[in-house]
């Protein structure tokens, strides 16, 4: 077995999406405590050898599916680089090394980070095995793992977390998530291939309705929050609306790439190579650090 097969199958690359249990240090005006740097990195790579654990089932489950499909044919399982069993083995020494990373906190939050990481690795089991064969629950069931390691985070540094910024998460991994289904959808009307169980209960017409529904709803919750007066009084300033530009932009930017040039099929890419999307996520950060922390 090649490093870069091994490194194919444990997709590292998405280890950004880990990123997520950063927020609450962010939010919370930690982002130069030391001590809350140290929780929140334990807690990045539990998650990110947890989700690489996943990763590995979903490509033995899926071996069939995607020796079929035009881009994962290529993944070292359906490729016949890595075998079954090792992949199994990967998959079992990763899920041990989360558990075991957890007790690396020093604040007496190990079994509660424990119960996070195992929460998400059941329900992404639960995913894998049978919960991605039906539409929307599919979505929603991405997305709640998001809001674990939103959790997962705030758990580690003892950050209470804003009913606001459990709401935004769930509704921006929402939307990411109907955008993939979009390009999945697009691979089927263009190749006759399913790629997933249950493309076919997606259609162009409803993700159309449903990403500009979402997209709504999101840019609405956002501005809301930014205006709430708690969020003023914690942030000790009237003008966090100032940022609901970048966010009403990113998600604009993020609709026409779905739609219009139809290339929605890694979110990670996209959030990172796209310099318009680039720009507006690096000034939003600008703007909120300047807020926050001057």
């Amino acid at each position: 077995m090649k490093s870069k097969h091994l490194i194919n199958l444990i997709r590292p690359q998405q280890w950004a999406k880990n990123i997520f249990v950063a927020l609450p240090l962010f939010f919370n005006g930690s982002l130069f405590d030391i001590w809350c740097w140290h929780q929140t990195i334990v807690a990045f790579i539990a998650f990110s050898m947890t989700a690489s654990a996943i990763y590995c089932l979903n490509d033995i489950l899926d071996i069939e599916a995607d020796r079929h499909h035009p881009k994962k044919k290529f993944r070292p399982i359906a490729a016949g680089h890595i075998l079954v069993r090792t992949a199994y083995a990967i998959m079992a020494l990763l899920i041990l090394l989360a558990l075991a990373s957890c007790f690396l906190l020093t604040s007496g939050s190990s079994l509660h980070l424990m119960s996070i990481i195992l929460t998400y690795f059941i329900l992404n089991i639960a995913y894998c095995m049978w919960l991605k064969q039906f539409a929307i629950i599919d979505v929603f069931i991405i997305s709640l793992g998001f809001v674990l390691r939103l959790f997962a985070g705030g758990t580690s540094c003892h950050i209470w977390l804003s009913p606001w910024i459990v709401l935004m998460t769930f509704l921006i991994a929402l939307f990411l998530a109907f955008a993939k289904r979009y390009d999945d959808v697009l691979i089927r009307n263009s190749t006759g291939i399913e790629t997933r169980k249950n493309t076919h209960n997606y259609n162009i017409a409803f993700l159309n309705q449903t990403l500009g529904i979402i997209g709504a709803i999101t840019v609405v919750c956002y501005i809301s929050y930014t205006v709430s007066p708690e969020v003023e009084n914690r942030m000790g300033s009237g003008y966090v609306y100032i940022t609901s530009i970048f966010v009403i932009a990113g998600i604009l930017r993020y609709l026409q790439v779905t739609i219009v040039d139809g290339r929605s099929g890694s979110p990670t890419k996209i959030l990172f190579h796209d310099h318009f999307i680039h720009s507006c996520l690096t000034l939003w950060i600008i703007v909120f650090l300047f807020i926050i922390y001057l």
